[in-house]
């Protein structure tokens, strides 16, 4: 038997797996269904401040509007007639559902719309740099250094070796992970798009000058297959094949770019494609079934707001040939946005985009953050090795089997190109994909904002929550520009119940809406503003425990308007009127998720005229990644960063906090019981907010007995059954050069 090597040659690995990644799945608690009669109680409040904003009126709360009259006639009405039996038909219903009683609908909410995914769906990170400077530097280094860790990654996965989630010593539902790789978004013709797992996966594809190539990567029984220097030995070789094609024939022939046009429109060029020939239908396959797709970029962002827009969308190059026909040069079609990517460019800078129908920001960020760690800990192994050859003090993050292929036979693992047959029709579709995305980029705008001032220190020393903090500087800078509250919506994790995901937070409360007027009032003194301020922030943390505990409103009241549907029930008026039309135009889409190894998290807006703000909160700075569709984005971030210096002026400086005989610091100060009780929820580690239930006995328990473990956890995930064999793997594609003399010193070039 082989010996099983790892990063450095030595052998890696236990022997026997541990299955521990969904250990814990059994003892979690369900989603609960709240009472109506609270739900609607509550409804109210949440609408008050953006109808008084819309029509004009001070938003003080003292009366109400023509609007707020007629959602409180709403409530009675809804209460009185439809809302119960809703409520009885989805209590029915979650006895039967195999995850939550959301989750059927939440997923809908994601798979049957018919637009495009890219700026309206799919999440992006960027990366730090990696800690080696000379990998950090260079592309392909960088590029096998991350896959090499995310193969082990996804080989930990398959063993369910992976350390399962929790916060705060409470278990979290790992399920997502099982949709993290081997996993694409499928359009359909005829119905929503589906999400479909291979289980089985065992190789990379990767795209480079918008040509595609694949690589073996696990062995069938989830063993990494390849080292590091395979990997990078592997794209310096498809770094050399696919310069052999000029970017104006690439462009024209970037299968990649339909993946980004309206949902129906992809499913019919899909369709051409595998109608046409059956090996088409065997690429496509090869795609579908990867575990992940590595993204090379030929692009050095020249600043951190053009690295954002690249993980985001990609950049927009127009090129003239001889002729003067122009064809897109820049990366906006080298991507397949219907699965997880890495994407690294030219200068070593790395981000990942991933499809969020399967997996939300949490489930992304765990995979990034152990990676970019198990790069750290690869750094660490290689200085102490000089140094001590024969101890190791830094054993690797990711604990995977290695027993490299290429040491048997080095075309078990060598990379192939995937050609496509693609008949005229399918190439004026890409064409026609590239113009209509190519217009969505140039009507787009993203811009960074890294504010240095201060961060979660100076705001938790001042007894806030840091998120209940950032949440209303975005709100009273949008109100500074224009003179709005406007609906803010803020993802609230529930991972702690079975299956969950999130509940919605809005941010727009009277009490925001006070501090907002407050602080722009010209006669208000720094003590009334700050206090205000407080009352803003603590109303926003008691709104973000409800939510992480399952008590929100917004998907119980969601989950009533599709069981209805779903019933065939008349839509209720309720789920019409303006409170509800207007609480769900969200024009500022925000959420929070970060930690050390991200510089940048972000997305698009959700409504045309609306934000995407994703953030990231630091000890000692802010960092916000801001887009928009036709508005003034860099103006609101400048707006957004005066805001916060003149929020941070109302502040206690950590200086005067930590003098202990200054009476103000004294009375200042924050003991470490009650600094956590003011982060709250709010944990760098992964930024989003978890809380337990907040009485786990009461809480309805899936029992040992009743818990059968699905194959793949979410109801909406289909398992895949691979139509590509193990020896189509081995003989599909084109075969390239990867193992000659000058790739082998040109990698070498790379290491050093």
């Amino acid at each position: 038997m082989s010996s099983l090597q790892g990063r450095n040659g030595n052998d890696r690995g236990s022997e026997e797996p541990s299955y521990i990644t969904y250990a814990g799945q059994s003892s979690l608690p369900r989603l609960p269904i709240p009472k109506l009669e609270e739900t609607l109680e509550r409804f109210p409040a949440v609408v008050r401040a953006i109808l008084a904003s819309s029509s004009r009126h001070d938003g003080n709360g003292s009366k109400n509007s023509k609007e707020m009259e007629e959602c409180l006639e709403g409530i009675k009405k809804f209460l009185a007639t439809d809302g119960p039996l809703l409520q009885n038909l989805l209590v029915e219903y979650d006895q039967k559902a195999v995850g939550s009683y959301v989750e059927e609908f939440w997923t809908d909410a994601y798979l049957a719309p018919d637009s495009s995914v890219v700026m309206n769906l799919n999440p992006f990170f960027v990366l730090e740099d990696g800690p080696d400077t000379k990998k950090s530097n260079s592309q392909s280094s960088r590029a096998a250094s991350l896959c090499f860790s995310a193969i082990k990654f996804a080989s930990s996965i398959k063993n369910e070796a992976i350390v399962p989630d929790s916060f705060r010593g409470k278990p979290l539902c790992m399920d997502q992970f099982r949709a993290l790789f081997g996993a694409c978004r499928v359009p359909e013709l005829t119905n929503k798009d589906t999400v479909t797992v291979n289980p089985d996966s065992t190789h990379v594809v990767v795209l480079e000058n918008n040509q595609m190539y694949f690589f073996q990567a696990l062995w069938p029984d989830g063993t990494v297959a390849v080292s590091e220097e395979d990997i990078l030995e592997i794209l310096i070789a498809i770094k050399a094949d696919a310069s052999k094609v000029a970017p104006e024939v690439s462009s024209r022939n970037a299968i990649g770019v339909l993946t980004t046009l309206p949902r129906r429109e992809w499913a019919n060029a899909r369709d051409l494609i595998v109608s046409h020939s059956t090996d088409n239908n065997t690429a496509l396959s090869i795609v579908d079934d990867a575990l992940f797709v590595l993204v090379i970029d030929d692009v050095a962002p020249k600043d951190i707001h053009e690295a954002a827009a690249n993980m985001l969308h990609g950049t927009y190059n127009l090129e003239n040939t001889d002729n003067l026909i122009d064809y897109q040069a820049g990366t906006c079609c080298n991507r397949w946005y219907d699965k997880l990517q890495i994407i690294v460019c030219e200068d070593g800078r790395a981000g990942i985009n991933f499809e969020h129908s399967a997996i939300d920001g949490h489930t992304a960020l765990r995979f990034v953050s152990d990676i970019f760690a198990d790069n750290v800990v690869s750094f660490a192994q290689s200085i102490t090795r000089t140094i001590y050859s024969d101890r190791t003090f830094f054993p690797s993050l990711i604990q995977a089997k290695v027993k490299r292929a290429s040491a048997e036979n080095r075309d078990l693992v060598a990379p192939k190109k995937i050609n496509f047959d693609l008949t005229q029709r399918v190439l004026d579709s890409i064409y026609y994909a590239e113009t209509a995305l190519s217009d969505q980029i140039v009507a787009s705008d993203t811009y960074v904002l890294e504010f240095t001032e201060f961060g979660k220190n100076l705001i938790v020393r001042n007894k806030m929550s840091p998120d209940s903090f950032v949440q209303l500087s975005m709100q009273l800078a949008y109100y500074r520009l224009y003179g709005k509250i406007v609906s803010q919506y803020e993802p609230v994790l529930t991972k702690a119940f079975y299956h969950g995901r999130t509940e919605a937070m809005r941010t727009a409360t009277t009490e925001a809406a006070t501090f907002c007027r407050m602080f722009l009032d010209s006669v208000a003194t720094n003590e009334e503003k700050l206090e205000a301020l407080r009352v803003a922030t603590h109303k926003h943390s008691a709104g973000i425990k409800l939510a992480a505990s399952g008590k929100g409103l917004e998907r119980h009241l969601f989950a009533l308007m599709k069981i209805a549907e779903k019933n065939g029930i008349p839509t209720p008026d309720f789920f019409s009127s303006k409170a509800f039309e207007k609480l769900n135009h969200t024009v500022l889409s925000t959420s929070n998720c970060g930690n050390p190894s991200l510089r940048l998290f972000g997305f698009g807006p959700v409504v045309q005229d609306g934000f995407g703000i994703g953030y990231i909160i630091r000890d000692s700075g802010l960092q916000y990644s801001i887009s928009s569709k036709h508005r003034q984005t860099e103006r609101y971030a400048h707006t957004l960063k005066q805001t916060l210096i003149d929020m941070g002026k109302l502040l206690q400086p950590l200086s005067l906090v930590k003098v202990a005989c200054d009476p103000v610091a004294n009375k200042a100060m924050v003991s470490p019981k009650e600094e956590e009780e003011y982060l709250e929820a709010w944990d760098d580690t992964f930024g989003e907010a978890t809380n337990a239930p907040d009485n786990p006995n009461n809480a309805e328990k899936l029992s040992e007995s009743s818990y059968a473990r699905p194959s793949v956890g979410f109801s909406r995930v289909l398992r895949r059954q691979s139509s590509v064999t193990t020896n189509q793997l081995r003989t599909f594609g084109q075969n390239i050069a990867s193992c000659s003399s000058d790739l082998t010193d040109s990698a070498e070039d790379n290491r050093r």
